[in-house]
């Protein structure tokens, strides 16, 4: 399942609006600059008076010249965000770029290949957004079990 439409950058001045300010964390895989809503997009079209964070990837055909590697990546970004949606709070638009760690060459083939799964991608995102304080502390789950007497 995709980020909706709502949730993700789409526009050039958008992504431009986000480097400039000059806000940004990186890792060997990525590159995250973030920044807030302009006072103007605060509220989502969706549901008003409310805060949304929009996200927005950058694959350049420095990573790869193929277009399949770079819209792979672009998903496998997509995914990675979507499953911590819970933990980035509200009111920020991000910038994720891919760095060329993430692609690596196929001894065999000579082919473009990418070298981060699912997995560590998700665990790079986290990261950088604890790196840049952008994580929302996680809700505590109460595991206590509770225990039934039976009488016999």
């Amino acid at each position: 399942m995709a980020l909706r439409r709502a949730q993700r950058l789409r526009k050039n001045g958008d992504f431009q609006r986000v480097r400039q300010q000059r806000q940004s964390v990186s890792s060997r895989l990525l590159i995250l600059a973030w920044s807030p809503h302009p006072k103007s997009d605060l509220e989502s079209h969706l549901e008003p008076n409310v805060a949304i964070t929009r996200v927005g990837f950058v694959v350049s055909k420095r990573i790869s010249k193929n277009a399949t590697i770079r819209n792979t990546i672009k998903r496998l970004l997509s995914e990675a965000v979507r499953s911590l949606w819970h933990e980035i709070p509200p009111g920020y638009d991000l910038v994720l770029t891919a760095r060329h760690q993430l692609v690596g060459t196929d001894a065999r083939t000579g082919k473009s290949v990418i070298v981060a799964d699912l997995s560590t991608l998700k665990q790079d995102i986290r990261l950088l957004l604890r790196r840049a304080q952008l994580l929302v502390p996680a809700p505590v789950v109460d595991d206590t079990r509770l225990s039934v007497s039976q009488e016999t």
